[in-house]
C-alpha cells in the first residue's frame, strides 16, 4: 500500500501542501525583502527565506497537519524536521541557482524595454521564478521524509 493510498494520509498531504503553500508566500516575502529591499545577494536571500518558511511550516505542520504526533518531544521532533529541511536546502540551492541562471536571460530577453507588473525588474522576476521551481522540487522531499520520519508516530 503506498502512502497516499488512504483517505487520512491523502487529507494530511493536501494539509501539508497548504502549509506548504502559506510557507511559500512567506518565503517569498521574505526573500523579496532580503534581495530587493536590502540588497542581499540572491543565493543568501533564499536561504534566509527558507529558514522562515521552513520555522513557520513546522508550527503549522505539528498543530494542524500531525496534531497527533504527540509522542516525541518538541526538541527532538524540532531537530529531525530541521535536518530534513537542512537536506532540502543543500537539494534547493543548486536548483535555484541553476533555474535563475537559465531564466534569468530568457526573462530580461522577454521583457526588453517593457515596464514589468509590480514595478519588478526582470533579473528580480526571473529570480521568483527559480525560487518557485526550487520549491516545488523540494516539496516533495520534505513531505515524504517529514511524514515517515518526524510525524512517523502518527498512524
Amino acid at each position: 500500500m503506498s502512502l497516499l493510498s488512504s483517505r487520512n494520509e491523502q487529507k494530511r498531504f493536501l494539509k501539508f501542501s497548504a502549509v506548504g503553500a502559506i510557507g511559500a508566500v512567506v518565503d517569498f516575502i521574505t526573500f523579496n525583502l532580503f534581495s530587493a529591499v536590502i540588497g542581499v545577494n540572491a543565493s543568501l536571500a533564499q536561504a534566509l527565506s527558507f529558514g522562515v518558511a521552513v520555522t513557520s511550516n513546522f508550527v503549522l505542520n505539528r498543530y494542524w497537519t500531525f496534531p497527533d504526533s504527540r509522542s516525541k518531544k518538541l526538541g527532538a521532533q524540532a531537530a529531525q524536521y530541521l535536518l530534513i529541511n537542512i537536506i532540502g536546502l543543500i537539494i534547493r540551492t543548486p536548483v535555484f541557482v541553476f533555474a535563475g541562471r537559465l531564466l534569468t536571460p530568457a526573462v530580461v530577453a522577454l521583457a526588453g524595454s517593457r515596464p514589468l507588473p509590480f514595478g519588478l525588474d526582470p533579473e528580480q522576476l526571473a529570480h521568483n521564478l527559480a525560487l518557485a521551481t526550487a520549491i516545488g522540487v523540494v516539496l516533495l522531499w520534505n513531505y515524504f521524509v517529514s511524514r515517515r520520519w518526524t510525524f512517523g508516530d502518527v498512524e
